[in-house]
């Protein structure tokens, strides 16, 4: 894993903490193949102007996930990239009455399960990822974040 941040670390997660969430998804989505991915701690303006540009949605969200599109032929370990955006996470948990950390780590281990393919645009696709996410928060003792 690779984390960068393009805001100041006062007060967010360290990288210990997004390396155990992102351990917690691999292993919950019995990912056994290495992998390797890129986590990005943005800011409000960067993360409105990638949802802009890969979404078409002109605010910023609270994570973004890049799935690698390796070429034919290349066999790397890279599942992709994450951008996270520290602002709305942290408006987000004190909005849902959450542990901001919580809060990272539902969206840590979110992103990641849309590199590894799950998806939550058709009801089925939903159901199955949003309980697939909760049994590895609960595995990391937090509470349901969809109750």
């Amino acid at each position: 894993m690779h984390l960068g941040y393009a805001v100041p670390r006062n007060g967010l997660p360290a990288p210990t903490s997004f390396r155990c969430w992102v351990e917690a998804a691999l292993r919950g989505a019995k990912r056994r193949k290495p992998a390797e991915l890129a986590i990005r701690i943005v800011d409000a303006d960067e993360g409105r102007a990638l949802n802009h540009d890969y979404r078409g949605k002109d605010y910023a969200t609270n994570v973004l996930s890049f799935p690698a599109e390796l070429p034919p032929g290349v066999a790397l370990p890279l599942i992709g990239d994450l951008a996270i955006c520290a602002s709305v996470v942290l408006r987000e948990a004190a909005e849902q009455g959450k542990l901001a950390r919580d809060h990272w780590a539902h969206l840590t281990i979110h992103g990641v399960l849309h590199l590894l393919g799950y998806d939550h645009i058709e009801d089925g696709e939903a159901e199955a990822m949003e309980a697939l996410e909760t049994r590895i928060l609960a595995g990391l003792g937090i509470a349901d974040p969809y109750a």
